[in-house]
């Protein structure tokens, strides 16, 4: 599966120093050895980035922009080949699987555009004769760290926008789902960029992580993982000064006012809390359902869950594959089973399903009559699992949503606009979605506050991260 690949340095695909092995979700046996990297080989590939930056930068905007699209040209004309990747490591719905790929195609193509426009501009100054110049620059090699859920998008997120701006990367993506990531990297090599301009590493911590946080030419760094990691990045980027950005840990609020469209609602609700297993971190931990609505809330939801078929991703028949590992499979049967014994009602879902003797499967959960302070409800489950409570009245609901450390995403049901506005307005989120949970495009900046990161991908914002302003003062 993984045998044309390894990992990939200085333009070439090489063996490594060691290997590893990427095992199935939904066998829990090995689909194949992958290619590690030691000290050396992440040396290699930051000596390789740090060569590649001139070259890089001499292409300009236009001439990256071109590479870009031929980039996205390639990853089109992979999509199956892509999609399978993505379904046999994280074991997701070959559908969800595809729709992840043409996401990750769509970040290359808004950043070649994006590359042509990249802005300056002049502004008088009170010396005579003088004016100021200002120009953006790129900030220099980039190192980059992708988690197991999305590992299409979330590279593509961050590759695509340090290319646009000029910025040569070295790619860490998770041990756990590296396939996809070789895929992308190998378009990227098709489409003319310098050698050197896209490395990809896979390893241990101390083999690659170590190495990039404590070389100096390394001036941006660009992490999606979990809050700790993040804080601990944070630490270790503040040695050699490093620009920072990230995406974390998320515990989104999803509000259910007594004026919105059920059916609509439960419908875009239950499809988008067991995409990818729950292992999404925009995915609503957090329903707050009108007293008014709760009872027919629950109802219809305990019924659209009902019909979730679980199984292997690859079957266009499943809706909802396995979760990552066994760690994360303890970790929500116990969240549920406190969540329980602490007096929230199960009523559909919470266990192994019999018919699978193999595979991290969970059922489909549905927690009702759950306490604000509970761990399902007040932290990240990363799982299957939908927590709902109720709610009576707008200021109160308002304040128990904003009762958290994360600030990632947010989401309210409504037919009232000025409910919506206000309700945009009064959240403490990067992100709201009103009737809606489509966030993720290339053309909007995704990102969080508080506990859940600092800095945007995406949109136009997306680049700002990988660029330094200069001020010249120039008088004649």
């Amino acid at each position: 599966m993984y045998e044309k690949f390894g990992i990939f340095i200085d333009g070439a695909w090489t063996a490594g120093s060691g290997t590893s092995q990427v095992m199935s979700p939904v066998t829990e046996k090995s689909l194949g050895t992958i290619a590690t990297a030691a000290v050396a080989d992440t040396q290699n590939a930051i000596d390789a980035a740090a060569k590649a930056l001139p070259a890089l930068v001499a292409m300009g905007g236009f001439g990256r922009a071109d590479a870009l699209h031929k980039a996205a040209d390639e990853m089109i004309a992979r999509a199956d080949e892509a999609a399978t990747m993505i379904s046999t490591e994280t074991g997701k719905p070959i559908a969800q699987a595809g729709r992840e790929w043409v996401l990750a195609c769509d970040q290359f193509r808004w950043y070649a555009e994006e590359a042509r426009r990249i802005y300056g501009r002049t502004v008088e100054s009170r010396v005579p004769g003088g004016r100021f110049e200002i120009s953006r620059e790129p900030v220099g090699v980039v190192g980059a760290f992708t988690a197991w859920n999305f590992p299409a998008a979330l590279p593509a997120r961050k590759l695509a926008p340090a290319l646009a701006a000029g910025c040569p990367v070295v790619l860490r993506p998770s041990s756990q789902t590296p396939g996809v990531a070789m895929v992308m990297v190998d378009c990227l090599r098709a489409a003319g960029l310098p050698d050197g301009a896209v490395n990809l590493v896979v390893g241990n911590t101390d083999q690659t992580y170590g190495p990039i946080m404590a070389d100096p030419r390394v001036r941006k760094v660009s992490l999606t993982g979990s809050t700790r990691v993040g804080q601990q990045m944070i630490r270790d980027a503040a040695e050699t000064v490093k620009k920072v950005s990230m995406e974390l840990g998320g515990n989104a609020p999803l509000i259910v006012y007594d004026d919105a469209d059920l059916d609509m609602a439960l419908d875009a609700i239950v499809a988008t809390k067991y995409a990818n297993c729950g292992q999404v971190c925009v995915t609503p931990d957090r329903m707050f359902v009108h007293e008014a609505l709760y009872e027919r809330f629950v109802e219809g939801f305990v019924a659209r869950t009902s019909k979730i078929k679980l199984g292997d991703g690859l079957d266009p028949s499943v809706g909802m594959g396995p979760l990552i590992n066994a760690r994360s499979l303890e970790t929500i049967d116990r969240i549920v089973q406190d969540a329980v014994s602490g007096g929230a009602t199960l009523a559909f879902g919470g266990k192994r399903p019999s018919a699978f003797n193999t595979g991290h499967f969970y059922e489909p959960t549905v927690l009702t009559n759950v306490s604000d302070d509970q761990e399902v409800f007040a932290e990240e489950n990363f799982g299957p699992v939908a927590a709902i409570t109720s709610f009576s009245g707008d200021d109160e609901v308002l304040t128990r949503a904003n009762n958290s450390t994360m600030g990632l995403s947010a989401y309210a049901f409504t037919a009232s606009p000025e409910r919506a506005r206000r309700t945009v307005k009064a959240l403490k989120a990067g992100m709201v979605g009103i009737n809606s949970f489509a966030l993720a495009a290339s053309e909007a900046p995704f990102g969080g506050t508080n506990f859940s990161g600092l800095g945007r991908e995406g949109g136009s914002e997306g680049i700002e991260d990988y660029l330094d302003t200069k001020l010249a003062q120039i008088v004649f």
